[in-house]
């Protein structure tokens, strides 16, 4: 765990909810190993959020063939399966912990999530990656770090 330095410490004592966004990579449990250390040291409450593709005619596009609806509805059941996982594993350790899934554009929507929750702190990660793969792909940690008002930890997944 990296040390801190924290320009107004009154601010984050009165820290009470750290949201975690996680994409079930293998990077998750370093996101909340942070996301933890954090939270024991400021009695904080985990939120772990996944933001899945919003649904086919949101963006709008048809919704397909009924096997790829069922295909799809299991995936959001493993997904929430396994969040429901990561925030038992919180609780476990002593933390208020909930699982969050959401459907959306992920960096709005975790905007958006983060102003109902009230979230204090992002915990993000990020992969170490080259020009071209930077260059063709959103980054997440970067829109959020230039688009929120709220602290960011951003935890490198490498």
């Amino acid at each position: 765990m990296p040390n801190f330095v924290f320009q107004n410490s009154k601010e984050m004592k009165e820290m009470q909810n750290i949201l975690v966004a996680v994409d079930f990579g293998d990077g998750d449990h370093a996101l909340l190993d942070s996301a933890l250390q954090m939270a024991l040291k400021f009695n904080a409450k985990i939120w772990i959020v996944h933001v899945a593709a919003p649904d086919p005619d949101f963006v709008g596009y048809e919704p397909g063939p009924q096997y790829i609806r069922d295909g799809r509805a299991d995936d959001l059941k493993s997904e929430h399966k396994t969040l429901h996982t990561y925030a038992e594993q919180m609780k476990n350790a002593g933390l208020q912990a909930e699982g969050l899934l959401i459907q959306g554009q992920t960096v709005e929507t975790i905007l958006e999530e983060a102003a109902k929750l009230k979230a204090d702190l992002f915990v993000v990660g990020t992969h170490r990656h080259g020009f071209f793969h930077r260059l063709l792909n959103a980054n997440a940690p970067l829109e959020l770090a230039k688009k929120s008002k709220i602290p960011l930890l951003i935890v490198p997944l490498d």
